[in-house]
């Protein structure tokens, strides 16, 4: 794994409900992908090879412009490493949410 994003998509809608319901359209995507992901109140993080990540975030935008956004904004932050591998997921977080440690 060379490669972890973390993404939040803003779409812009009429109401809560329906920011939340784009939202989880997007994660639902995200989750059928079948890489790593974690969800947080802002944002969600997923790791996975550089390219494939890069797909991903284009095409969340698009899931939520199907999903009725008629805008949509994206604060994308990458961290890529070619040469060995980033620090995963479960490296940054597990300790703070009952996971096992290393």
């Amino acid at each position: 794994m060379e490669a972890n994003v973390a993404i939040q998509v803003l779409p812009k809608c009429n109401s809560d409900e329906e920011v939340i319901r784009i939202v989880d359209e997007v994660i639902a995507y995200i989750k059928s992908t079948g890489l790593n992901f974690y969800v947080g109140p802002c944002e969600t993080s997923i790791e996975g090879d550089y390219d494939t990540l890069m797909e991903i975030v284009k095409n969340c935008q698009i899931i939520a412009v199907k999903a009725g956004a008629k805008d949509v904004s994206a604060y994308v932050k990458i961290n890529y490493r070619p040469e060995g591998a980033v620090l995963t997921i479960d490296k940054k977080v597990s300790k703070y949410h009952g996971g096992c440690e290393d």
